[in-house]
């Protein structure tokens, strides 16, 4: 098996990227976000997985373990294989994405193409208890140096609880706080209040 492959870049194209390792020309499948930090002619180094199935051998490429590590926790998910899997990387950053999972967020992991509410749901649902495990394992094992996901915000986690006393599911609840905090970071104003995080929330709810 491959675990890691250091070479020059010979091409780059939609969805892979062939790198020279010593006159051989490794095919490497990436995702978006890691085609566009790899220019040809300049030396890289990607860590590897290596997928064999009955027909084909197929690498797919990272810059980090942690994306390495993501992109086998999405294939436990049911309907989740190796294209979805580097589209969703290439769509959200590590982050984000964790950060998504931990609010039961499906808005941001449908940002990737192929992935539908259903599945979006599918993927923050059953990764909710998955995720802290393999990423504080992973900081175990690296000395501490590996990061952690980011537990949501003192409001936001009021928040969730004041909505879920309303009668909304966790889930549910997660969901329109993250969209509503959102919503006001893009709009310039920053992280809002307890009470502006609730009413918006309950608005997004009410739609």
């Amino acid at each position: 098996m491959i675990g890691k492959l250091t070479g020059k870049i010979d091409s780059i194209g939609t969805d892979h990227v062939i790198i020279d390792v010593g006159g051989v020309g490794y095919l490497v499948q990436c995702s978006s976000a890691t085609l566009a930090r790899l220019v040809v002619g300049a030396s890289a180094a990607l860590l590897v997985e290596t997928k064999v199935s009955d027909d084909a051998i197929r690498l797919y490429g990272f810059f980090s373990d942690g994306e390495r590590e993501w992109f086998r926790l999405l294939q436990t998910v049911q309907g989740v294989g190796a294209r979805v899997a580097l589209g969703v990387l290439g769509a959200v950053k590590i982050s984000d994405l964790e950060r998504s999972i931990v609010l039961g967020d499906k808005t941001v992991v449908g940002r990737a193409q192929g992935v539908g509410p259903k599945l979006a749901t599918r993927i923050v649902t059953e990764l909710k208890d998955k995720a802290p495990a393999v990423l504080l394992q992973r900081r175990a094992e690296t000395g501490g140096t590996a990061p952690v996901i980011d537990m949501p915000h003192p409001v936001e986690s009021d928040a969730i609880g004041a909505l879920m006393k309303l009668g909304y599911s966790q889930m549910a609840a997660a969901e329109a706080v993250a969209r509503a905090g959102q919503n006001s970071e893009s709009e310039g104003r920053g992280a809002p209040a307890l009470d502006v995080l609730i009413r918006e929330s309950l608005r997004l709810l009410a739609k």
